[in-house]
């Protein structure tokens, strides 16, 4: 346990974060734009000032009724305090009643950390100010493999070889690749899916077309065949996402 701690310490010096939530939330129909309309208003400076950096928040076109966002933490220590700090604290209090009732379902959440050093989001981009309304033109891909821990790391590492070395010209980029965090949830006031393995890889494109292209390139090399041979039978979640206004991870 002393080891992961300072490598997630170093980790923490170059790239958010080395705890990630990913959070995806149910909607009732035709509450997603209303909710997002109350986070990016109210809910990202306020966690970010107790400790939490907001990484992402998204629509997905792939379901109108889900948001999808990612929180981050520099360790377990600050994500116990800064999520006790955040729902006993005002601003949620405030408005808990209006987000909520956005909500089907707000438990579908994997804790991660970065599969290895370097893997994790690297946020270069300001953050657009409260009241920004455009929409960034980037895609961002998410796609969780459902693994178990012996062949964690080798697909980790054919998912970097066949996305990092495929075609150039076909507007790829890897923006993270998470595992696992196997600590203990330390806030059970917010439950999160525990007993599995997973593999949670992050790619982002300039927009649809860019995606497109890449998958077609990368259906074309060996190294998409390679792709496929160890990924293909692997159970998996994929999921377009788009950044919201105030989303600081993009796709582009």
């Amino acid at each position: 346990m002393a080891e992961r701690e300072t490598a997630a310490t170093d980790e923490s010096t170059t790239t958010w974060s080395p705890i990630v939530e990913l959070r995806q939330y149910t909607l009732h129909p035709g509450a997603r734009d209303e909710l997002i309309e109350l986070f990016d208003r109210e809910f990202v400076e306020s966690q970010e000032t107790l400790g939490t950096k907001v990484i992402g928040q998204f629509r997905t076109p792939d379901d109108p009724n889900r948001f999808i966002w990612l929180r981050g933490f520099p360790d377990m220590a600050t994500r116990a305090r800064a999520l006790q700090n955040f729902y006993d604290g005002p601003v949620w209090k405030r408005h808990r009643d209006a987000a909520n009732a956005t909500m089907i379902d707000s438990d579908n959440v994997l804790m991660l950390r970065p599969a290895r050093t370097g893997s994790g989001f690297a946020l270069s981009s300001e953050r657009p100010p409260v009241g920004s309304e455009k929409i960034p033109n980037g895609l961002i891909v998410a796609t969780i493999y459902h693994l178990d821990e012996s062949n964690a790391e080798r697909l980790c590492s054919v998912f970097e070889q066949a996305f990092a070395s495929g075609p150039a010209d076909v507007g790829a980029s890897i923006l993270a690749v998470f595992a696992t965090e196997t600590a203990p949830n330390n806030f059970p006031r917010l439950p999160i899916r525990e007993g599995e393995q997973v593999l949670v890889c992050f790619t982002g494109f300039a927009d649809e077309e860019a995606y497109d292209r890449h998958r077609a390139g990368l259906a074309a090399t060996n190294l998409g065949e390679a792709f496929a041979r160890e990924f293909d039978t692997v159970e998996r979640e994929t999921w377009r996402l788009r950044p919201t206004a105030r989303s600081q991870l993009r796709g582009s």
